[in-house]
């Protein structure tokens, strides 16, 4: 493996959770932005709450498990070749999202669960942040992780993950090594984690075998206190995390949605990747109101570059229009990514909403005339969206059922028109 190149190194993702009193309202604000191969594309896709039948099976990325009786409805933000997901929520106002992390120990390459997919199967299965933990350290005990993240014939690039697991009252950072893994319960102040290992000695939960394996390892002596970056980060790592962290800290005024949505948009932090092997191909930013009398509101762009996209809102109700502009063609079982030898060719994974955002993004990489004024008009769509959800938020009234089931369709589809 050549280390110089980047795309070896795991991707530099950045997941964010503020709780009040640093988030304003009582609101807990959760983000994410992804940062994926520049021309990967993330679709956003919603999947109705179902019933199955006894012994089935799901297909995951690259393995069959067994299905539970009963999956949550779910929002997600995916790479549209696979099954899983970088960053989504449930209908119970969970929200999970993931990072790729490089660890003293390589990832197997074997075919196993990806972290993406152990993503979407706490988001399906769990109705709380900590029962969606449970249920991702039990798949990794059982199923493993492992196999390529990326749609590449050429080469597998796995790697070990990190989880930002969040509710209206707690968030959990899970850290993993193979089906070992360690996990802190937050729930106040900030937090973020990044592509590298972030837990040290505060550990609310761990698997019953990690220390062992670190002492097996001779990574630990067993005598000094156990720091699990210190132990399981690779040696030449510096742990000085995030830029990520600074962002969130530094904000002076209590954090809001907008505040989570600068700091995802900001290039010059390192927040916002735009590099030749990276770049944000998608982002989230989620309000859990702690008053669990207020919906939850998810925010995806559904586009890459979150400095040149408009973060448009979703409300779980129970009938919610489907978004097929903002979903990839499928191929079925003719898939590339579904044969084996996999990826043999890569089909074109674009959406509508995709295709007409890459016009704006070259207007606005012009740097034109034409390109301040058309970034000024998708600020302006963009604030009309956040201004009714305060409005949904602030009132006492429920909001309107089928104007909320419309309401990410909509917000789409005025996008697209307005490209046109």
């Amino acid at each position: 493996r050549d280390h110089q190149d980047p795309t070896w190194t795991s991707p530099p993702s950045y997941c964010f959770v503020a709780f009040p009193p640093r988030a304003k309202d009582g609101l807990v604000v959760f983000g994410k932005n992804s940062a994926r191969p520049r021309d990967e594309v993330q679709e956003v896709v919603y999947f109705s709450a179902a019933d199955h039948e006894p012994e089935s099976k799901v297909e995951c990325t690259y393995i069959s498990i067994d299905q539970v009786p009963r999956t949550h409805a779910i929002v997600i933000s995916r790479p549209a070749w696979l099954w899983g997901a970088e960053m989504g929520a449930n209908e119970h106002g969970v929200c999970i999202a993931n990072e790729a992390v490089s660890t003293r120990e390589p990832a197997a390459e074997t075919e196993a669960l990806l972290g993406m997919d152990l993503v979407r199967l706490g988001l399906e299965r769990g109705e709380t942040a900590k029962e969606a933990l449970d249920v991702i350290v039990s798949l990794l005990e059982e199923h493993g992780q492992g196999g390529n993240y990326y749609e590449d014939a050429s080469s597998c690039h796995s790697f070990q993950s990190a989880y930002l697991i969040v509710d209206r009252d707690e968030a959990w950072v899970l850290e993993t090594i193979g089906k070992y893994w360690a996990a802190e319960k937050v729930t106040e102040g900030v937090k973020c984690i990044c592509n590298q290992l972030s837990l040290t000695t505060k550990m609310d939960a761990e698997h019953p075998e990690l220390r062992n394996y670190a002492q097996s390892q001779g990574w630990w002596t067993g005598e000094d206190e156990f720091n699990f970056s210190e132990v399981f980060s690779p040696a030449d790592d510096h742990l000085d995390c995030c830029a990520g962290k600074d962002s969130l800290e530094k904000q002076e005024e209590s954090i809001t949605v907008q505040t989570m949505i600068n700091i995802l948009r900001d290039k010059a932090s390192g927040v916002c990747i735009d590099s030749e092997s990276f770049l944000t191909t998608a982002s989230i930013v989620s309000v859990l109101p702690q008053n669990r009398s207020s919906p939850c509101i998810h925010y995806f762009t559904g586009t890459p570059d979150p400095s040149r996209s408009i973060f448009k809102p979703f409300i779980f109700v129970d009938d919610v229009k489907l978004v097929p502009k903002a979903q990839s063609p499928c191929f079925g079982d003719d898939d590339p990514a579904k044969k084996e030898p996999r990826f043999q060719e890569k089909p074109d994974r674009r959406h509508e909403l995709y295709k007409a955002h890459e016009w704006a993004r070259a207007v606005l990489e012009s740097g034109q005339e034409q390109g301040h004024k058309l970034r000024k008009t998708m600020l302006e769509l963009e604030k009309q969206g956040l201004e009714a959800m305060e409005e949904i938020l602030t009132s006492s009234d429920p909001p309107d059922l089928a104007e909320v089931g419309d309401l990410f369709y909509d917000c789409v589809d005025t996008e697209i028109k307005f490209f046109k």
